[in-house]
């Protein structure tokens, strides 16, 4: 059964750490920034600690003193609606300084990622007189009627070498795009760089289960690079193990003409799973 609790967002938080990690020393990162005391937050919030750093990554060119990430999963739609959430959050991050125009506007950045374009949200900036340009391949800066410098970052056209870990952050990666990921894995050195990589590989093995077999066993796989995904794999391979389980008992039950109540409040307590889970399995039965 694929995973459909997939934490996207701490693989996004590492990968961009990763993608800027030249300019580690001079960023602070706030992820989840809260805006307010009431629940709105930014996914990810980069302070530039130095106001004439120039970013040595491409995503960060455009980035200033105070930098608003909205980071949209392969699930999530990108439309209007985003765009305009997002730029209210920076139009209320602005407001929020500890003094009247502590953050100057021009001194704040927008920046939209998702793995597909947003075909649709393209269309409207077209048609209501935004302009759109591409200087760099799948970054995107947004031009004419924006509040802030703004830009939306399309992972999957990301060059594969040079952004490694945000297109990692995808449900269709083939065989090579994972011995690419875990070739760069196993490439860094420092504890904080492991730590976060790690993060990005939970990420893509759950969301490419069906490739864990063919690299545990493939013979040009290394001991130390199968040493180095075991402790992601195992519990991975034990969840689906026990996805097995339960749908082989849902089977089993709906075979002795047990009803999808009784056997919806069988399999919860039984495995300890939630209303949301049992449904499902009871949906794959069907």
């Amino acid at each position: 059964m694929k995973d459909t609790n997939i934490q996207w967002h701490p693989g996004f938080a590492a990968a961009m750490d990763l993608e800027l990690r030249e300019n580690r020393n001079d960023l602070q990162y706030e992820k989840e920034y809260n805006l307010n005391t009431k629940p709105l937050e930014v996914d990810l919030l980069i302070i530039n600690k130095k106001a004439d750093l120039h970013l040595k990554n491409e995503i960060g060119r455009i980035f200033r003193g105070h930098n608003i990430l909205e980071y949209k999963d392969p699930n999530d739609q990108m439309d209007v609606d985003v765009f305009y959430k997002v730029e209210g959050y920076a139009c209320l991050y602005k407001s929020y300084g500890a003094t009247v125009d502590a953050v100057k506007a021009d001194d704040v950045t927008i920046t939209l990622i998702r793995e597909a374009k947003p075909e649709g949200l393209f269309r409207y900036f077209m048609k209501h007189g935004y302009r759109l340009s591409n200087p760099y391949r799948g970054i995107y800066y947004v031009e004419g009627m924006v509040l802030f410098p703004s830009q939306t970052i399309v992972t999957k056209e990301l060059d594969q070498e040079s952004h490694i870990w945000l297109k990692s952050l995808s449900g269709k990666l083939k065989k090579q795009d994972m011995r690419d990921l875990l070739e760069h894995v196993g490439r860094l050195n420092g504890k904080l760089d492991k730590e976060l990589a790690s993060s990005v590989l939970e990420v893509s093995m759950r969301a490419n289960e069906q490739m864990i077999e063919t690299l545990i066993g493939d013979d040009d796989m290394s001991e130390a690079l199968l040493e180095m995904v075991a402790p992601i794999i195992e519990p991975i391979m034990q969840r689906r193990e026990e996805c097995a389980r339960i749908q082989g008992a849902v089977s089993l039950l709906h075979d002795f003409g047990h009803q999808d109540a009784e056997i919806k409040a069988a399999i919860m307590r039984k495995y300890d799973i939630t209303a949301e889970e049992a449904d499902n399995y009871l949906k794959n039965s069907l």
